[in-house]
C-alpha cells in the first residue's frame, strides 16, 4: 500500500482555452481579415493572438511603432515582407518568425504569390481592440486610409513614421 502524501500547493482549477479552426471572431481590415484567437480574457491580459490573412499585393498598416506593447509574427502562409524604415525589407516564408518590441518601426506586405497568412500575438493584450476599432472604420474589400489608419493608431500608443 502507498501512502497518500498532500500536494504542496492546491491545484488550480482553470480552464484551457481551444479555438477550432473555424473559431474566433473574424474582422475585416479593408483587404485584410484577422480572426482573433485570443482576446486576452483567459490570459489575464497578458498577451493576446490574431490570424491575419494577407490577399496578394496588399500592404498592411502605414510604417508605425508601438510604445506599449510587443508583437511577433509567425509566416504559416505564403511571404510577407516586413519593411522597416531605414533598413532592407525581410522576407519571411512560412515557419519563419518575426519579433517587433516596442519603439522598433515597422510594417509588412504580402509580396506573393497567393494569399499569406500570421500568426501574430500582441502582450500586452489590449491592442486586440485596435483591431475592432479598425473593423468598425473600414468597408470589406476598400483599402483602409491611411489617415483612418492613423487615427484609430493613436487611440493605441502607436505612433505613424513618415515614409521616405
Amino acid at each position: 500500500m502507498t501512502k497518500q502524501t498532500k500536494p504542496l500547493v492546491e491545484v488550480p482549477d482553470r480552464p484551457v482555452s481551444f479555438v477550432p479552426v473555424k473559431g474566433g471572431d473574424v474582422l475585416t481590415l479593408g483587404h485584410l481579415k484577422l480572426r482573433i484567437m485570443e482576446d486576452g480574457s483567459n490570459t489575464d491580459m497578458r498577451f493576446s493572438a490574431a490570424e491575419i490573412i494577407i490577399p496578394e499585393g496588399t500592404r498592411g498598416p502605414p510604417p508605425h511603432w508601438h510604445e506599449m506593447h510587443d508583437e511577433s509574427f509567425l509566416v504559416t502562409e505564403g511571404v510577407v515582407r516586413f519593411h522597416i524604415p531605414g533598413k532592407d525589407p525581410v522576407d519571411a516564408h512560412a515557419g519563419d518568425y518575426v519579433v517587433v518590441p516596442t519603439r522598433s518601426p515597422h510594417t509588412f506586405s504580402n509580396i506573393g504569390p497567393g494569399t499569406a497568412k500570421i500568426f501574430s500575438t500582441y502582450s500586452p493584450a489590449f491592442y486586440v481592440n485596435y483591431f475592432k476599432l479598425m473593423s468598425e472604420m473600414s468597408e470589406e474589400g476598400k483599402p483602409m486610409s491611411a489617415e483612418a489608419n492613423v487615427k484609430a493608431m493613436a487611440y493605441y500608443a502607436t505612433i505613424p513614421v513618415a515614409e521616405p
